[in-house]
């Protein structure tokens, strides 16, 4: 049965009650009167664009359909609420200044309640314990190890294993130099002429001599001043691991400086997500709608995008999947996932009957605990490597009954298409039923109905009642039908 509250005509407007210009969805202002028992205000106050950020429709019942989501939306109406007495002040008592502190203190809360797995730059909210042998296990892949970590200790490794290395060769260079004897004042490099004393290393006075030897032997500089003599091959055999050492440690961290710079991950910092999704209709169906951008000139190869709404879901036999992830069948103007990512571009998520948004309206949208996390993948052209940008939605980060702005003209004057990223996340109000996808499909039925019937005119609850019980009466002449032909 369809509900009669989607059928029946909007109320006419009054100064209590908000009216909807054509289905486009009700906000409160804070200049409005103290509404009935059944209809609880929201103060709106305007963002970017001119767009509400606490936008509310007061529905049957006392539903409320908010940008937020219901813990939210509790905490703004306690704010308001006399704790003696269960009435809501007026809200146009509550100046611009009073509501901004009363919506940054709800904010700051409850930014710290929210809970979500990918964060809106695509870093994970996950923290890893109790793994057993995790030294071990990192060190095996050293190589990996010493790239993800943090810059400060990529440059103290890679200055550390230098000075190290110098400092140990010098100490066995000074070990040889000192058993010889070549530190004897009788044999110091000045009095060598009159003794005739060869030693292992020429010019050698002491371990700051031997230090810069190692220096010039491992980086290769050979200022010819301090040489191996043949007089030691123990030194000689020294220097020659000492070079070979050195190149290693050279490559070693040359190519994790490297791979740091060039690794994909940087290149998402140029791929753009809208901060806000929407939702309105396109071609009659309800869609969610998010937009992507690559601020680059040099473009992804091979672009797709996907979507997965995370969600707590229990099955048959009771288990409970806290993170339950439903796969989204999302497109860019169509049903596919390749994008030709030439300038930004919207993604679109028909919500159809196999769309796990199927059954939620916009008072629901203010209830549900989901995340959405888009995934975009695809080659960089400049390099060919393959690189992978995330964000999330939460339900508060979902605009119901918005669209986005156009940002791609076409400049005359210069012969080209241009994109205005100040537009970006700019959004619109549009008219948008209110209802969830599965009662829009039903009410679009009830309306073909109608047509076939000859009726044309406005949806009542009385037309909507006739044409199911015409349904009912005809399942069961069919199934009469049926059992007759049984018997």
């Amino acid at each position: 049965m369809i509900k009669s509250s989607l059928a029946s005509p909007s109320p006419p407007p009054s100064p209590r009650t908000p009216t909807t210009g054509g289905g486009k969805r009700l906000a409160f202002s804070p200049s409005t009167s103290t509404p009935s028992d059944d209809q609880v205000p929201i103060a709106t106050t305007t963002t970017h664009q001119g767009v509400s950020r606490f936008q509310s429709v007061a529905l049957r019942g006392g539903d409320t359909i908010t940008s937020m989501d219901s813990m939210s939306t509790s905490l703004y109406r306690n704010t308001l609420t006399n704790n003696n007495e269960n009435t809501i002040t007026d809200t146009s008592t509550v100046d611009s200044t009073t509501f901004r502190k009363i919506r940054n203190r709800m904010s700051s809360k409850y930014g710290r309640m929210r809970k979500r797995v990918v964060f809106k730059n695509g870093d994970c909210n996950l923290h890893q314990t109790n793994i057993s042998k995790r030294r071990r296990k990192y060190l095996a892949d050293i190589f990996v190890t010493l790239v993800d970590l943090q810059w400060r200790w990529t440059f103290l490794i890679f200055t550390m294993s230098f000075l190290l290395s110098w400092t140990f060769f010098a100490i066995i260079y000074w070990s040889i130099s000192l058993s010889h004897g070549d530190l004897e004042v009788e044999n110091l490099p000045q009095n060598q002429e009159t003794s005739g004393w060869s030693p292992c290393i020429a010019n050698f006075w002491g371990f700051t001599s031997s230090f810069l030897y190692s220096l010039e032997t491992q980086s290769t500089i050979g200022y010819g001043f301090r040489y191996t003599t043949t007089e030691c091959p123990d030194a000689i055999f020294v220097m020659c691991v000492q070079t070979i050492l050195g190149v290693i440690i050279q490559a070693v961290m040359v190519g994790v400086v490297f791979s740091k710079i060039s690794r994909p991950k940087k290149r998402t910092q140029t791929l753009m997500f809208s901060k806000y999704a929407v939702i309105c209709q396109r071609d009659g169906s309800l869609c969610l709608m998010l937009r992507v951008g690559d601020m680059r000139k040099s473009h992804i190869i091979c672009a797709s995008v996907r979507a997965q709404l995370i969600k707590r879901r229990s099955t048959m036999e009771g288990e409970v999947l806290p993170f339950y992830q439903h796969e989204l069948k999302v497109g860019v103007d169509s049903d596919q996932q390749a994008i030709f990512f030439i300038w930004p571009m919207v993604v679109v998520h028909q919500i159809d009957k196999d769309s796990p948004l199927y059954t939620i309206s916009a008072a629901d949208l203010a209830r549900e605990k989901f995340e959405i996390v888009v995934i975009l993948e695809g080659v960089i052209e400049s390099t060919g490597a393959t690189t992978q940008a995330r964000t999330s939605y939460l339900p508060s980060e979902i605009l119901w009954g918005h669209r986005f702005e156009p940002l791609v003209s076409f400049k005359k004057e210069l012969g080209e298409y241009s994109v205005d990223y100040s537009l970006f996340n700019s959004f619109y109000e549009v008219d948008t039923p209110l209802c969830s996808g599965e009662e829009l499909d039903e009410l679009q039925a009830v309306e073909q109905d109608l047509k076939r019937e000859g009726l044309n005119q406005l949806l009542t609850p009385f037309r909507v009642a006739v044409v199911d019980e015409k349904r009912q009466a005809g399942r069961r002449q069919s199934a009469a039908a049926a059992s007759s032909k049984m018997d």
